[in-house]
C-alpha cells in the first residue's frame, strides 16, 4: 500500500498545549514522491495572540478575529491526518499540541505514524550551518515565502522531506542498513521510514558511485592526490607592471593599486633574500590573501613550499576554499595546497569503527554515528571542521579523533585509507601549507616537527600572534580532569580489556601490572599534594604561587612533590616498554584490538603533558614565568611571559625569511612596538596605505548622556547600556555588533534587551549563551536584523562583510583589567625590567583593539560604518590623544545627545540608497 505524508506545520500562542491555542494549521500531502495537496486555515485561539508571537508569525488579533475556531475545523483536520504518516520539523511541539486540543474537542488523540525532518536533516545533512527551517530553506533554495507561517511551513518542510528523501535513495545501501542499525532513539516512526527507503533501494539497487568504495563495511569517498607538475616550458617572470598584472587577471580580478603594491614587495622581499624578517601593515578588506599568493606562485615548490600561518581555523579553510580556487584560475602555475592542523581534528576510522561496538544509549552519540555515516561518503579530508554542528568537546569526538600516524596499524583494513596518511602524501605535493598561528607554536613542544622547513614563510593577522603565543604558553594541570581520567580506567575496566591484549607475553603482563599499581599510586600521591597545598595556602578563588611559598612547603609535601615527578616518570618508563610490546605485534591486532591499544596510546599521551604542567609548575621560577592556584577549580597554572619572543624558539630557525602581515602592526607612532614584543627589533614595518576614505565612509560617536564607568554600580551601568542598545535597535532594522570587556556586563544586559527585542522580532545573540563562536558567527551571517553580543575573541579575528555589519556599540575603551591576576604579574614583571604597563603595553593594547573593531565596519571601499562608543575616557582622560592616533587621522569623532546621533546615524548609513533613488 501506497503511504501518505501529511506535512503539518502549526502556529500557536505560546508553548503550553494546556493553556495556549493553535493560531494557524498548515498541511501538505505528499504521495508517490509528489505534492498532491495544500490545505491551511487561520484559527481563531479565543484569547489574545502575545505582542512576540505576532511579530514573528505576522498573524494578529485583528486577522483572526473572523477565522473558525478549532473545534469549527477539528473534524476536517482529523480526517485530512487519518492513514497518513505525520510529518513536521521538530515533531516532538507539533505532533502532541494538535493531539491535546483534537482531544479538548471531543476527538481521538493522534496515533499515526510520524517523521521529524529535524533529525532527519542532522543525520544526512551533516555539513549544514543549522538545523533550523529557515535556514535549511536558503541553503537549499527552497521557496519560503512566509517564514512562521504554518502554510508556508509546511510547504518548506515538505519541499525539504523530498529533498532528504532523494539523498537517503542516493546513499550505498551499505549506508543506510548501518544507519538503520544505530536509529533506534530517532523520534517516532523515522526508523520505520528509513527502513521504508531501503526496500525501495533493495527493489531497484543502483551501481556504487565511482567515487565511493567499501571498505570493512563503511562506504568511504576515495581520496586523490593529484601529483604536482610544474611548467618549466614557458615559464613567465613576475608580472610587475600594473598592465602585466592585468594580462594575467583575465577579468578574474580587478586591478587594486594597493594589492599591486603588497605583491611587489612580497615577491621582493622573498626573492631578493636581503633580510630575515620584515612586517608589512595592509588595511584588511584589500584583498591581503591575493596579494601574497599570487607573487609567491612564481617562488614556492614542493621542496620548498610556502607556509602561511593565519589567526584562526575558519580563516585557513576560508583561503583554501574561497581564496585559493579564484586565484587558481588566472595562474598557468596552480598552487597545490594542504591543510596542516593538529590531528585530533580529523577521525580515526578504527576507532570510529570500533565505537558501535558500544551499543550507546546516548541518544546525541548515535546521532554523531549516524551523521558520520553521511560524512563519510562525502569527505575527502576526515576533517572535523567540516561538520557546522560539532562540538569537540562531547565525548564521542574524544574517543573518534586521530591520535597520529605513529598509532596506526600497517594490517588494519583502513590504513590505506586512513585521512592522516592522505594528508601527509598531499604534503608532499604541496607547494602551500595553510596552518594556524597555535599550530605554528606548538611545533616547539612536539617530539617530531610537523612542518617542514621552508625559504618562506608568511604569517598573517600577525597581531593576533602575541596572544597566541601567550596562551599556546600556558601549561594547566587540573586535578579534577586527571582523577576522573584515572576513576574511568578502573570503572570501566580498562585494564582487563588491556591484559587480555599482552597475554602472548608473560613479561609485559607483569609491565602493566606494575603500570597500574603506578598509577594508583600517583592518584593517591596527586590527591594529598592537593589537600596539602589547599590547606599550606589558604586562597579563597585563585591566587599567584611564589617560589618563596613552594619552599616553605613541610618536609612532608616536598617528598610527595617529589615522588609523584618520580611516579611519572615511573609511569612513562613503563608504557614506553608497552608500546614496544605494541610495535611488536600490532600487526596481528584486530580493529578492536587496535582501538584499544589507540586507548592507551591517549592514555601517554595525556600522563606526557601532566608530568611536563606538573614539573614546569614546580620548577620553572624565572622572573618570566607566573603562577597560580586555583582551588575550587583544583587547577595550577603557569605562563610564560615572554612567550611572545618568538625569536627563542625553535620553528624561528627553520624559515629563512619570515613576512609577518597584519591591517595593524603600527600603534599610535610607534612602528616597532610588535618588533621589540617579539624579539627581532630590527625588523622594519613597511606600510601599505589604505584605500578608505574614512571621512566619507565612517563615523564614532559618543552620547553626552554617558555615565561615568569608574562611579557607576554594575547595575546602573548594565542599565544605561541596555537603553542605548534598544533605542539604536529601535531605530536601525541592521545588524548590530555590541562588544564588551566583561562578561558580567554582557549577561546583564542580554538579560533587560532579551524578551523586548524578542517581541520585536529581533533576534539577540551572547557569547557564552547559544553555541560557539563560530555558531553565533553563522548565524549573525544568516540573520537580517540579529544583534551580537561578544567579548574577548569578538573584537578580533572575524570577518564580516561590510554590508553584514555597518552598527558597532563599543560599550567600553578595551583595557585589560588591572586587578586580574595574569594582568597584574605581567605589569609587575614589566616593571621590573623598567618599562610603564600602562603607557608601553595597556595602552597599546587597548589602542590595537580598538582599530580592530573599527576594521569590522570598514573592509571595502564601498563599506559605511558607525562606531557608538559609550566611554568618555576616549575624550577625557590624559592619554586620549593617543588613542585618538591609534584611528584614521581623518575619521570624524563627534560627541551629541543620543537622539541626534541616532538621527545622524540613520542619515548617513541610508544616503547612498537616497543618492540611487
Amino acid at each position: 500500500m501506497k503511504k501518505s505524508y501529511a506535512v503539518v506545520d502549526i502556529e500557536t500562542t505560546g508553548t503550553d498545549p494546556k493553556t495556549d491555542r493553535i493560531i494557524q494549521f498548515g498541511c501538505v500531502l505528499i504521495e508517490e514522491g509528489k505534492i498532491v495537496t495544500h490545505f491551511s486555515t487561520d484559527i481563531n485561539p479565543d484569547q489574545n495572540i502575545p505582542t512576540q508571537i505576532q511579530t514573528l508569525t505576522g498573524i494578529t488579533n485583528q486577522r483572526i478575529k473572523k477565522a473558525p475556531y478549532f473545534e469549527d475545523v477539528a473534524q476536517t483536520i482529523a480526517n485530512l491526518l487519518a492513514d497518513t504518516v505525520f510529518v513536521a520539523h521538530n515533531i516532538h511541539f507539533d505532533y502532541p499540541f494538535l493531539s491535546n486540543e483534537l482531544q479538548r474537542c471531543g476527538l481521538a488523540p493522534l496515533t499515526i505514524p510520524g517523521i521529524d525532518t529535524v533529525e532527519l536533516a542532522q543525520v544526512f545533512m551533516p555539513t549544514s550551518l543549522s538545523f533550523r527551517l529557515k535556514d535549511l530553506a536558503q541553503e537549499l533554495h527552497l521557496t519560503h515565502e512566509n517564514p512562521h507561517q504554518a502554510d508556508s511551513d509546511a510547504d518548506v518542510t515538505a519541499q525539504l522531506l523530498l529533498h532528504l528523501e532523494k539523498k537517503i535513495i542516493e546513499l550505498p545501501i551499505i549506508t543506510l542498513e548501518k544507519i538503520i542499525a544505530t536509529a533506534d532513539q530517532m523520534a517516532f516512526q523515522t526508523k520505520e521510514y528509513l527502513e521504508d527507503c531501503l526496500m525501495k533501494m533493495q527493489a531497484d539497487p543502483k551501481p556504487l558511485s565511482k567515487d565511493l568504495a567499501i571498505i570493512h563495511g563503511l562506504a568511504l569517498r576515495k581520496k586523490h592526490v593529484p601529483l604536482f607538475s610544474e611548467n618549466y616550458f614557458g615559464k613567465k617572470a613576475y608580472p610587475r607592471s600594473r598592465k602585466e598584472k592585468e594580462k594575467i587577471y583575465h577579468g578574474e580580478l580587478d586591478f587594486r593599486k594597493e594589492q599591486a603594491r603588497l605583491m611587489n614587495l612580497v615577491f621582493d622581499f622573498f626573492n631578493k633574500k636581503d633580510h630575515k624578517n620584515v612586517l608589512v601593515e595592509a588595511a584588511t578588506g584589500i584583498g591581503k590573501t591575493m596579494g601574497y599568493l599570487l607573487p609567491m606562485s612564481f617562488l614556492a615548490t614542493p621542496e620548498d613550499p610556502l607556509v602561511v600561518s593565519t589567526v584562526s581555523l575558519l580563516l585557513q579553510e576560508q583561503i583554501l576554499n574561497h581564496d585559493l580556487p579564484l586565484i587558481n584560475r588566472i595562474l598557468d602555475q596552480p598552487l597545490q595546497a594542504v591543510v596542516m592542523k593538529s590531528s585530533r581534528h580529523y577521525i580515526d576510522l578504527d576507532r570510529f569503527y570500533q565505537s558501535f561496538e558500544k551499543k550507546s544509549e546516548q541518544k546525541q552519540y548515535t546521532f554523531y554515528q549516524m551523521a558520520l555515516l553521511v560524512w563519510l561518503t562525502q569527505t575527502e579530508t576526515g576533517d572535523f571542521d567540516e561538520l557546522n554542528m560539532t562540538s569537540l568537546n562531547h565525548p564521542f569526538w574524544q574517543e573518534i579523533a586521530h591520535l597520529g600516524t605513529h598509532t596506526l596499524n600497517a594490517n588494519s583494513p583502513f590504513y590505506q585509507a586512513d585521512f592522516i596518511r592522505h594528508r601527509q602524501e598531499k604534503l608532499a605535493q604541496s607547494n602551500l601549507i595553510v596552518t594556524n598561528h597555535a599550530y605554528l607554536a606548538q611545533e616547539d613542544q612536539r617530539r617530531e616537527r610537523q612542518l617542514p622547513k621552508s625559504s618562506y614563510l608568511i604569517i598573517d593577522e600577525a597581531h593576533h600572534l602575541n596572544h597566541v603565543l601567550e596562551r599556546t604558553s600556558t601549561q594547566q594541570f587540573n586535578f579534577i580532569t586527571i582523577q576522573r581520567r584515572f576513576n574511568h580506567l578502573w570503572e570501566d575496566q580498562q585494564f582487563l580489556v588491556w591484559q587480555e591484549l599482552v597475554q602472548k607475553d608473560q613479561q609485559t603482563q607483569h609491565t602493566l601490572e606494575v603500570f597500574q599499581d603506578v598509577l594508583q599510586e600517583l592518584n593517591e600521591d596527586l590527591t594529598d599534594f592537593y589537600q596539602l597545598f589547599k590547606e599550606t595556602f589558604p586562597i579563597v578563588d585563585e591566587g599567584l604561587i611564589t617560589k618563596e611559598q613552594i619552599d616553605q612547603l613541610s618536609l612532608v609535601g616536598e617528598q610527595v612533590l617529589q615522588r609523584i615527578e618520580l611516579l611519572y616518570q615511573d609511569a612513562l618508563t613503563l608504557g614506553g616498554q608497552l608500546q614496544t610490546y605494541f610495535f611488536q605485534y600490532k600487526e596481528t591486532f584486530t580493529i578492536k584490538e587496535q582501538a584499544h591499544w589507540s586507548d592507551l596510546q591517549a592514555l601517554l599521551d595525556e600522563l606526557l603533558q601532566q608530568k611536563t604542567a606538573f614539573e614546569t609548575f614546580c620548577e620553572k621560577w624565572d622572573a618570566r614565568y607566573i603562577h597560580w592556584f586555583n582551588p575550587n577549580r583544583k587547577t595550577f597554572k603557569v605562563q610564560d611571559l615572554e612567550a611572545a619572543m618568538i625569536s627563542e624558539t625553535a620553528w624561528y630557525e627553520r624559515y629563512q625569511q619570515i613576512l609577518y602581515l597584519g591591517g595593524t602592526l603600527k600603534i599610535g607612532s610607534d612602528r616597532h612596538y610588535f618588533a621589540k614584543r617579539w624579539g627581532i627589533p630590527e625588523a622594519a614595518l613597511k606600510i601599505i596605505s589604505s584605500p578608505y576614505d574614512y571621512a566619507q565612509q565612517a563615523r564614532i560617536y559618543l552620547p553626552t548622556e554617558g555615565i561615568s564607568i569608574q562611579t557607576s554600580s554594575p547595575d546602573q551601568y548594565a542599565q544605561y547600556v541596555a537603553t542605548v542598545v534598544r533605542k539604536m535597535a529601535q531605530t536601525q532594522q541592521r545588524p548590530i555588533l555590541v562588544l564588551f570587556t566583561s562578561h558580567d556586563i554582557l549577561n546583564r544586559v542580554y538579560q533587560r534587551v532579551r524578551a523586548p527585542l524578542l517581541n520585536e522580532g529581533r533576534d539577540v545573540l551572547a557569547q557564552g549563551i547559544g553555541g560557539s563562536r563560530e555558531k553565533l558567527l553563522k548565524r549573525f551571517l544568516l540573520s537580517k536584523d540579529a544583534l551580537l553580543f561578544g567579548a574577548d575573541s569578538f573584537w578580533e579575528g572575524i570577518d564580516l562583510p561590510g554590508d553584514v555589519l555597518q552598527i558597532l556599540i563599543v560599550t567600553r575603551l578595551p583595557f585589560e583589567n588591572p586587578q586580574r591576576l595574569q594582568v597584574k604579574a605581567r605589569n609587575e614583571f614589566l616593571a621590573s625590567a623598567g618599562i610603564n604597563p600602562f603607557f608601553q603595553e595597556a595602552l597599546p593594547h587597548a589602542s590595537l583593539r580598538l582599530r580592530q573593531a573599527l576594521g569590522r565596519l570598514i573592509r571595502s571601499e564601498k563599506d559605511k560604518g558607525v562606531m557608538l562608543l559609550l566611554d568618555q575616557r576616549f575624550i577625557t582622560a590624559k592619554y586620549s590623544d593617543k588613542l585618538r592616533k591609534a584611528l584614521p587621522k581623518e575619521l570624524p569623532v563627534k560627541q551629541l545627545p543620543l537622539a541626534e546621533i541616532l538621527l545622524e546615524t540613520a542619515q548617513f548609513l541610508n544616503s547612498d540608497k537616497s543618492e540611487e533613488n
